[in-house]
């Protein structure tokens, strides 16, 4: 079975474009540690593990859904953490629905004590930046309304980088 495009199919014509509702649905991580890994991502962030295969894998995902996050160890078992240069994921991207979700992700990080390396205002979304136990880079997010999201005179998107006001974002976690 051979895994090309078939003859006479264009692999980029300059006509398609990817459908708007298109998302993408999960990602699979090498971890050098799965139960390191879950200390993370179910004990910190709060996902729930859905499927683990001892220490190859385990499958963690939000509301249910069948996995968001893949945890693997098939070529990373005890191995050293991600490489911050050269060609590779640069980071997770976790979108939360609301500011006010954001903000309890950002608290449960402040009570474990879970350093962040950045945070941002983006105009069109507030994020904040940090390191998986792995090295892995992770954003959690939040996007502002699209009626929200600055703009030039002639309409196009104009983000930016503005500094994040934690307090006032930990201000509305859920009690």
């Amino acid at each position: 079975m051979e895994n090309s495009i078939p003859s006479g199919t264009q692999a980029n014509g300059g006509a398609y474009v990817v459908p708007a509702q298109t998302r993408i649905g999960h990602i699979h991580l090498q971890v050098s540690d799965i139960d390191k890994a879950l200390g993370f991502y179910r004990d910190i962030l709060g996902f729930q593990v859905v499927q683990r295969f001892g220490n190859q894998v385990a499958f963690v995902s939000a509301g249910g859904y069948h996995h968001h996050i893949g945890l693997n160890t098939w070529n990373s078992l005890g191995g050293p953490p991600a490489r911050k240069h050269g060609a590779g994921l640069y980071h997770t991207a976790i979108l939360y629905a609301t500011r006010a979700e954001l903000a309890g992700a950002l608290r449960q990080l402040a009570l474990a004590k879970y350093p962040i390396t950045g945070s941002a205002d983006h105009g069109v979304s507030e994020a904040i930046y940090l390191d998986d136990p792995d090295g892995n880079g992770v954003e959690l997010y939040w996007d502002r309304p699209r009626e929200e999201w600055p703009r030039t005179a002639s309409g196009e998107i104009q983000m930016y980088t503005r500094a994040l006001d934690l307090n006032a974002l930990l201000a509305e976690a859920p009690q």
